[in-house]
């Protein structure tokens, strides 16, 4: 789950932004995946992709282990191979606030390298993580002679500020419910899989992950998500939601 993408617009179709504005990755025999627009690596070129794994080192990270914390300097830049981290901001009773998640093919850290200072959020590993890691002189290096790539950080930057933006607005517009549906639907714009008419999110998520991203309690999100699944709009297995009517649930946040 990373977790920001632009809400979609009130007239537009969401299945149909999916196919054509996200795009589609994948391997032979595989299943499609609708790659969306902050999957760094899957937007690279094949050429640029390779010079980055080699301008970098490839680094192994355990459950739960800190990849940096706030306070430490921020002299790297990462990208995630595999496995989920979290971005948190350190909260002023103990307890973190969840800004977003990293998936495969995210790119997190660059804030404190391209200006300078200590880290002022943690990142933790939600699961065991493959992380390509580049100083701030590798990175510099390679963007000198790739002009493709550095040009898809900044959009990938502005899309991220975008995402957290509407995040803002919809906590101080939204109630509950609609900004866990609206969540919802930016998963399936970055993560969703196209399995027949359902739209299945490739990502785990508890309940609480849920909750601590869109500002409400545990019990709020079991609660909303159980409604949806009565009204038959989504299901879960497994952790893992299942749209069966991305149309209706848009319309849910965009009442006429």
């Amino acid at each position: 789950m990373s977790v920001g993408q632009p809400t979609m617009g009130e007239h537009e179709d969401p299945a149909r932004r999916i196919d054509e504005g996200a795009g589609v990755e994948a391997n032979q025999g595989q299943t499609p995946r609708l790659s969306g627009q902050t999957d760094f690596l899957a937007r690279l070129s094949a050429a640029d992709a390779q010079d980055l794994r080699l301008a970098g080192q490839r680094k192994l990270f355990a459950k739960n282990e800190f990849i940096f914390k706030a306070g430490d300097p921020g002299r790297h830049v990462y990208f995630l191979q595999q496995g989920r981290v979290k971005i948190c901001q350190p909260g002023p009773e103990g307890k973190d606030v969840i800004l977003w998640f990293c998936f495969a093919g995210d790119m997190f850290g660059m804030a404190e390298v391209a200006q300078g200072g200590g880290r002022v959020v943690h990142a933790q590993a939600c699961e065991a993580c493959e992380v390509l890691v580049l100083s701030q002189t590798e990175l510099t290096a390679y963007l000198q002679t790739h002009s493709a790539a550095a040009l898809l950080i900044m959009q990938v930057l502005a899309g991220r500020l975008r995402a957290l933006g509407d995040v803002i607005v919809n906590l101080m517009n939204d109630d509950a419910q609609t900004r866990i549906i609206k969540l919802i639907l930016r998963l399936a714009t970055r993560h969703g899989v196209r399995v027949d008419q359902d739209i299945h999110l490739d990502v785990q998520l508890t309940h609480q992950e849920i909750a601590d991203m869109v500002g409400t309690t545990r019990q709020t999100v079991t609660s909303v998500l159980s409604q949806l699944q009565r009204q038959g709009l989504m299901r879960l297995e497994n952790r893992r939601i299942r749209i069966e009517s991305m149309e209706l649930l848009d319309g849910m946040t965009n009442p006429t």
